[in-house]
This record gives structure tokens, C-alpha cells and sequence, in this order.
């Protein structure tokens, strides 16, 4: 790819009968041309018949039903699973550079409520970004689309409208915490609950065997804690499985995630949630736990290897006996530490998302080629970062003014900084909303292939230490 005034990506071009379709970088932007017009698409007539047609969800739709490689799938059993977060809507052709060699399931349009509400952007071009992507890569190998960190029955439902097909519920604000609670008041919300009788029944006095782990039993304590702390999650999961179960009738994954809690799922709070799960007929594809140790943005994780590995197997060892379904690692961008305890395991067992990795990357290519513009990011970013931190698990301390001066004639080296590489991680939201965001997005496109092979170098590292790719 070069920077003529209108290029061709040369892995794009395709043909429909007489019609060619291409990624055709231009003075306004990419846009898709279409040698002749093709149902469906939207756009400007070009000379000789051809088309133009913008970058927009409903040129996405319309290209995926033209190319069905490009539809959304459900992950297939026996492989890994691994995210790719893309909160610019510009990395898809580095994670698709990336998958080379490497032998996982790749989702390449992976977004939160969260994340839409402070990048601006909405499912439908979340996915669209990706589509345009794999089409520009010629990638035809397959991909998924995660909705992620759902709370709310109304963005599982746009995201279902969109095509997406994999759904992580956040049950988060319905969960207790138990853990804070005087024992009493722990017991008088157990008698408040409406199944306990059910509850006891079923669980209390059983053997529930389950192979690597031997034979779990509920006590009565454990069994008070868990009914507590997860009622409300486990009723609030039924009712977006069974709203989309009517939204996606041709079948979807469904992840649960309850990593944001406070403290770590234990096995006996798993057990329950897979008992109970099964009980209601939630079709679980994958579940999130709360992992023990501290697991940052941004950072590697920190804590006890072997206790994070008995957790692991732990987890693993349930989901095999009450699915099978996968365990998913969230927050996995650089939690190097802990990529070859899934390397150990199955790589049908597991899933690993990442999201502010490709974000971070893209400041490194800034940080080379436009340090006074990265300069102006990292401006925003101490101004906005004790704002924005609060909506994740956080312990970072802006450094000392003087700190960053001394970073200041190696800038990349700012990036690498714990301290302010979680600034940049969690305030992308405020640098892309303000006036910076649209030449963030131009600049990155003036040095794209930079971006795409540094993308390409950094998610590799990713998968080579997760032994996904040689």
C-alpha cells in the first residue's frame, strides 16, 4: 500500500460476475469502489459506471451479504478463543496480520457499553470497522462479534439488530457483596430470597463429583453466601438470554462475566452458577470469573502464580463437567505473567480478550513519527486521568511532573511507564471525544502501515506467549 492519491489495497480486490469490488484508499478516505453499482450499496456515481460508496454500516451489511465470509460466526469448540479489541475502528488489518500462523478463533469486532459511550461509536459501526477490515485484508478464515460487558437489556438488543453474535453479559450491579456483610445481615437477605427451601434441597447434603477436582459439597455457609450474592445476576442473565434467544434465532454465544467484582469466584460460587444456570436453561458458551491477584489495565497482573493456576483449573475442571464451556480472561492485554498458564491447558478451555493493547499501540507510532501531537494526548491524559480512572480497577498514582520530563526525549518510553501507560489506557474516551480524536485517526491513517505491522508485531507477541501461534 502506498500514499498515491488513490491506491488500491491489492488484498482486497474481489469479483462478482462482471463487477470488481475494492478498498481504494483516497484524498477523503477510504471508500469501497464498485466497478459497477450491486444491490444494496450506497454511494456516488463515478465515472464508467462505477461506484463510491462510504465506509458506513449500511455499505458493511451490504458487503457481508455479497461476501458471506465477512458475516459474524459463533466460535466452533476445540480452538482458542482471543479478542481484538479495536476502540479506534482502524486496527482490524494488524489483527488480521497478526493471525498469521497462529491457530485460534479470532473476534474481531469486540466492543462494550462502555467503551461505544466514550468513543462515540455504536455497535453497528463497531462491526462495520471490522467488516471493512477483513475485506481490505482479503481475510477469509472467519471471525466473531462480542458484544461485551452488556447491562442492560436494550444494548443486547441493538447489538443483536446489528449482527452481532456473541453476547458477554455484566450482571455486575445485581451482584452482593456478600463479602462486606455482617453475617446477620447476610442471613436476613438469605430468608428475604424466594427459593431457599429449593435451594437447600437441591445442594446441601449432595456429592458433586467432578473430574480433577474430586467431590465438591456445599456447606451450609457457602451455599447462603452464593444464593445471596448471585439471585439477582443469575435472574437478570435469564432475562437477556431468553430476550435474545427471541432477537437471534439462528443461535448465538453467551458469555457471563463477573471479573468486576471485588473479590475472587471461588469454586464452590462457580458450582452454583452452573447448577444454576443449567437449571434455567441459559446456554453458556463461556463464563468470566473473578480471578484472584490484581488484574490492571494496562499492566501485567501481579499476585501468586500457583494460586492463580489452582483457580484456573479449577474453573476449567467445572466448566467441563457442567458444559462444556470456556473460561474467558478479561483485562488480557500484557498479562504476559499469566499467558503460559493457559499455554498449559486445552485451547478449547479458554478465551482471552484484549482491548486497550491496539489503543496504546497506536500512541507508540504517534509517539514516534508525531511526538508533539502525543505530547498533546499526554497533556489530556494527566488532565482527565483521575476522572476516567474511576470506572476501572485502578491503583496507578500520576507521577511527578519532573518524572515526565525526564521521559520527555524518549517518548515511547512514557508508554512503558506503569503509572502513565494506565493514564493513556483509560483515558482514550476523553482524547477521542475531544478535538484531538480526529487527527489521532488522521494521523494513524498517514502512517497506516506502521500501525498495521506494529499491531501485527505487538498481538503476535500476544499469541506466540499464549502458544497460539509458532
Amino acid at each position: 500500500m502506498t500514499g498515491d492519491c488513490k491506491s488500491v489495497y491489492p488484498r482486497s480486490v474481489q469479483r462478482l460476475g462482471q463487477t470488481t469490488v475494492a478498498m481504494v484508499r483516497t484524498p477523503q478516505g477510504k471508500k469501497l469502489f464498485l466497478s459497477s453499482p450491486l444491490e444494496g450499496f450506497d454511494g456516488e456515481r463515478g465515472g464508467s459506471g462505477g461506484m463510491w460508496a462510504p465506509l458506513t454500516p449500511q455499505n458493511a451489511r451490504a458487503l457481508a451479504r455479497w461476501f458471506p465470509w465477512l458475516v459474524p460466526n459463533r466460535q466452533p469448540s476445540g480452538v482458542a478463543g482471543f479478542g481484538f479489541g479495536d476502540r479506534l475502528g482502524l486496527a482490524t488489518p494488524g489483527h488480521v496480520a497478526a493471525l498469521e500462523e497462529a491457530r485460534l478463533f479470532p473476534v474481531l469486532a469486540q466492543q462494550s457499553e462502555r467503551e461505544n459511550t466514550r468513543t462515540g461509536r455504536g455497535f453497528a459501526q463497531v462491526l462495520a470497522d471490522a467488516i471493512f477490515g477483513a475485506f481490505q485484508e482479503g481475510y477469509r478464515a472467519g471471525f466473531g462479534a462480542d458484544a461485551d460487558h452488556l447491562k442492560t437489556l436494550e444494548a443486547a438488543g441493538e447489538a443483536a439488530l446489528c449482527g452481532f453474535r456473541m453476547f458477554t453479559c455484566d450482571p455486575s450491579e445485581h451482584i452482593v457483596p456478600v463479602e462486606d456483610m455482617a453475617p446477620g445481615e447476610v442471613a436476613e437477605r438469605y430468608k428475604a430470597l424466594s427459593k431457599p427451601p429449593r435451594w437447600e434441597k437441591d445442594y446441601l447434603n449432595r456429592d458433586f463429583s467432578i473430574e480433577g477436582l474430586g467431590v465438591m459439597r456445599f456447606t451450609e455457609e457457602q451455599l447462603v453466601l452464593a444464593c445471596v450474592k448471585y439471585a439477582g445476576a443469575l435472574s437478570f442473565a435469564a432475562h437477556m438470554f431468553g430476550r435474545l434467544r427471541e432477537q437471534v434465532p439462528g443461535g448465538f454465544d453467551f458469555e457471563l462475566s463477573v471479573d468486576e467484582s471485588a473479590w475472587p469466584t471461588t469454586p464452590h460460587e462457580h458450582l452454583f452458577l452452573a447448577l444454576e444456570w443449567r437449571r434455567l436453561e441459559v446456554g453458556i458458551t463461556s463464563f468470566a470469573p473473578r480471578f484472584p491477584g490484581v488484574m490492571e489495565k494496562g499492566l501485567d497482573w501481579q499476585g501468586d502464580l500457583a494460586a492463580f493456576r489452582s483457580h484456573l483449573r479449577a474453573h476449567c475442571a467445572i466448566a467441563t463437567a457442567f458444559g462444556p464451556y470456556r473460561i474467558s480472561l478479561h483485562s488480557g492485554s500484557d498479562k504476559f505473567s499469566l499467558y503460559p498458564l493457559f499455554a498449559e491447558l486445552d485451547p478449547g478451555l479458554w478465551h482471552v480478550k484484549t482491548a486497550g493493547v491496539s489503543y496504546l499501540t497506536g500512541l507508540g507510532v504517534l509517539a514516534r513519527r508525531e511526538p508533539e501531537f502525543f505530547r498533546e494526548i499526554l497533556g489530556l491524559a494527566a488532565e482527565r486521568f483521575y476522572e476516567d480512572r474511576q470506572a476501572y480497577q485502578i491503583s496507578s498514582e500520576l507521577p511527578q511532573v519532573e518524572e515526565l520530563k525526564a521521559l520527555s526525549s524518549n517518548l515511547e518510553g512514557v508508554l512503558f511507564h506503569p503509572s502513565w501507560r494506565q493514564a493513556l489506557h483509560v483515558t482514550y474516551g476523553s482524547v477521542l471525544q475531544s478535538p484531538l480524536g480526529a487527527d489521532l485517526r488522521r494521523l494513524l491513517g498517514c502512517h497506516e502501515e506502521e500501525y498495521r505491522q506494529a499491531l501485527q508485531s505487538e498481538l503476535g507477541r500476544h499469541l506466540q506467549a499464549l502458544g497460539l501461534r509458532v
